[in-house]
């Protein structure tokens, strides 16, 4: 028995890691994680909603105003801060158009967190092996708004330099 278990240590160290991963995967009705019975934590966690669906889905950034504060401080290292600063970041380099706005949202969500003034977002995300290009496995996406008065004034993502 204790030869056998030396053994089995010996292949699998031979072998290398064993690595494995459950993908990770968004819920099956995203909308339902967007509210609240807190009245606050509801309008901000409705706001986040508006800006995926509205902004970033359907790049209507002519509404920017309505969920965005004038200063809204960004720590993206891609997008300038204030709220113009991230509409020419996403209309002007990106060159993002506005599409039509869908009924129900489009992007995979694996949960929604709203605390005090504060919403994150976690997103399923795809990425290439860096390893092997023609695979590809599964990460997470983490975005983060904190509001002021309604609108997002303060943005996390984590985005790399491009």
């Amino acid at each position: 028995m204790k030869l056998h278990l030396i053994f089995t240590a010996l292949v699998f160290s031979l072998a290398g890691p064993a690595l494995s991963q459950e993908p990770v995967v968004g819920v099956a009705n995203s909308d339902a994680l967007f509210t609240s019975p807190d009245p606050v934590l509801n309008r901000n966690k409705q706001t986040t909603y508006r800006i995926i669906k509205e902004l970033l889905e359907a790049g209507h950034w002519d509404r920017a105003d309505q969920y965005l504060t004038e200063r809204y401080i960004q720590h993206n290292p891609n997008a300038a801060s204030g709220r113009q600063g991230v509409v020419d970041y996403f209309t002007k380099v990106l060159k993002v158009t506005p599409k039509p706005i869908p009924e129900k949202m489009q992007t995979k969500i694996v949960s929604v967190v709203a605390e005090g003034d504060l919403v994150t977002v976690a997103f399923p995300r795809e990425m290439k092996d860096p390893k092997d290009p023609s695979k590809t496995y599964t990460t997470t996406w983490f975005d983060s708004w904190r509001f002021v008065d309604g609108k997002a004034d303060e943005h996390w993502d984590s985005a790399l330099k491009q």
